[in-house]
């Protein structure tokens, strides 16, 4: 067992998630980011406490989340395990659907990296303030869980396109970029021109794109209960100093909420959101990701969710009408003169499965090359293949060690000699011949000398999906984790000393019997301050919190208040977070 694996043993993760489960390493935060969590956490307990859904509060403490520290993941996980789920650490962004794959499995993924100094209000990268401290409190509702969990076995199975992930990797690099305290405009820039044009370029609305949008409105930024006097429960809601409060301005539309308005509107993960969807109750949610689910190829299968499979370039599903689920990267299909798909061929690694469990020599390795099948019923017989009767298969032929050749509707024509037939649960669903050729018109599909060939049985595809069926076997997602890494910041010797006043601030704050030197420690850091860091107004306002705590005289808080009224006056983005700050000192 690896040291991570070790870490998060009371969750049990799929072995096709682990590879997106990285180490927190707790010691990575500075005091600086310790500061940043404290902030937003003070802000928003106090102003969600009354606007956010009523499960927030008693959330926060039942996920192991303080508002003094950042969480350990850990602790986190030990907590939410009361409930049935569980935390894991992972990289920043990761694909939609592998993100839904984790909550499908009841675990809570979080991006662990922290906002920066200078995005205290809001951040485009997934972090640990957004993660933790706004996902996992709602998951307190057990309404609420239930949506996550549908959400996830739903979402893990929407077929994406190349265009979408190639869209995901230039969000992330965005997100990354715009976190990098090294990052230069230039980069921002460029990194923001490679996201328009990789937005232009999506031309087809996938399934993946519908139900990320679903999410985006109802998980992230999502509200409940009356039109006019909402509460909160969207995680980008409830871990943003700025939008939690300005979100339920006039400013912003609210919407009432409904499937088709949420996967018809985009949104842009760098700005504010100009509108809201308001949701009756978390029942509603379930009932519109269930009728999404009743337009998606996972329910609809047939040839134009073959299709969509073949766009993908992903490890998809393709589920035949005999239960027989064939698991790889679908190359192409033959369609015939009216369109309908009659043949589906996979390229690399795939494996059979059936009811989701792998059939015994029919894995990856045996089909490392791929797997080809026919789509359809045998010439002049109505009844499908995958229910003929043993007497049935006999009268036409499909007797283990005789030659045969089996005539397709379509056209296609297998001639071979019939090696085994495998039936499950009563139905047929492979057929082996060896010496076999498979023809359409004038085509050669298989040659006898490649060898055994695997036909799988059944009259129609009536499933396809995102996806290997048997996960756990397959070792693999529909995506893998980005080669793009987060970065981790390189501190100047300026940065390093300002992370030092920060830490002597925290320890005053917090360690008993420091209130002789109060008063000489706190003035020695505000002229350091004053001749460094003159505009650093974080740590300014948690040192007048202390010396008000204290009650220091009244003149020298004053002081204190109108250099922070000061520093807001000159930049304007940090005059609501000074304002906001000073309106929990008293």
């Amino acid at each position: 067992m690896s040291h991570i694996e070790s870490n998060f043993s009371l969750v049990n993760i799929p072995i096709h998630l682990k590879q997106f489960v990285v180490d927190q390493d707790y010691d990575k935060y500075t005091p600086v980011d310790q500061a940043v969590w404290r902030y937003v956490m003070r802000q928003n307990y106090n102003f969600l406490g009354k606007r956010a859904h009523t499960a927030y509060l008693e959330g926060l403490k039942a996920s192991g989340i303080s508002i003094e520290k950042i969480p350990n993941i850990l602790e986190m996980n030990r907590c939410l395990s009361e409930i049935g789920w569980g935390a894991v650490s992972i990289d920043g962004f990761i694909p939609g659907v592998a993100f839904f794959d984790f909550q499908a499995h009841n675990i809570l993924p979080i991006a662990c990296d922290i906002r920066t100094y200078d995005h205290v209000a809001y951040t485009p990268a997934p972090d640990i303030i957004h993660e933790a401290a706004g996902h996992s409190p709602i998951i307190k509702d057990e309404k609420y869980r239930e949506y996550l969990k549908v959400f996830g076995a739903i979402g893990s199975k929407a077929i994406s396109s190349r265009a979408d992930y190639e869209l995901y990797e230039a969000i992330r690099y965005l997100s990354i970029v715009k976190e990098d305290i090294n990052a230069t405009a230039e980069q921002v820039l460029a990194a923001e021109e490679e996201l328009a044009q990789k937005t232009a370029a999506v031309t087809e609305i996938s399934e993946a794109t519908q139900l990320s949008r679903l999410y985006w409105w109802t998980v992230e930024y999502g509200l409940i209960g009356e039109v006019h006097n909402p509460q909160i429960y969207g995680a980008g809601l409830l871990s943003s100093v700025g939008e939690s409060m300005s979100c339920l301005t006039d400013e912003v539309k609210k919407i009432p909420f409904s499937l088709d308005a949420c996967i018809e509107t985009d949104f842009d993960i760098t700005k504010p959101q100009p509108q809201l969807f308001v949701c009756r109750d978390f029942d509603q949610l379930i009932e519109a990701v269930l009728e999404m689910k009743e337009r998606m190829a996972l329910h609809i299968g047939g040839t134009e969710s073959l299709h969509k499979a073949v766009k993908s370039g992903q490890t998809t599903t393709s589920v035949y009408s005999s239960g027989l689920q064939v698991s790889g990267t679908l190359h192409h299909i033959i369609s015939d003169e009216q369109g309908e798909a009659i043949y589906l061929a996979t390229e690399g690694p795939t494996a059979l499965a059936h009811q989701n469990t792998e059939l015994v020599g029919h894995d990856k390795s045996y089909h490392s090359h791929g797997f080809s099948s026919p789509i359809g019923k045998i010439k002049g017989v109505e009844k499908p293949l995958e229910n003929w009767t043993d007497e049935e298969l006999e009268a036409y032929g499909l007797v283990i060690g005789s030659k045969t050749v089996v005539c397709f509707t379509s056209g296609v024509e297998v001639v071979g000699r019939v090696s085994y037939i495998d039936r499950i649960e009563n139905k047929v669903v492979l057929i082996g011949f060896d010496e076999c050729t498979v023809r359409y018109q004038e085509r050669v599909l298989f040659q006898a000398e490649w060898g055994i060939y695997d036909m799988a049985v059944g009259a129609e595809i009536v499933s396809v999906y995102a996806g290997a069926a048997d996960r756990e076997k397959f070792q693999s997602g529909t995506h893998q984790p980005s080669e793009t890494q987060t970065r981790r910041p390189i501190y100047t010797e300026e940065q390093k000393r300002q992370q030092q006043l920060y830490q002597i601030v925290r320890n005053l704050r917090i360690e008993e019997g420091a209130e002789e030197e109060l008063p000489e420690s706190l003035q020695a850091i505000l002229q350091e301050l004053d001749a460094s860091y003159p505009t650093d107004w974080l740590l300014r306002l948690e040192i007048l919190e202390i010396m008000l705590q204290h009650q220091f005289p009244e003149v020298d808080c004053q002081q204190l208040r109108s250099q922070l009224t000061a520093i807001g006056e000159a930049d304007h983005e940090l005059a609501g977070l000074i304002e906001n700050g000073l309106s929990l000192l008293g």
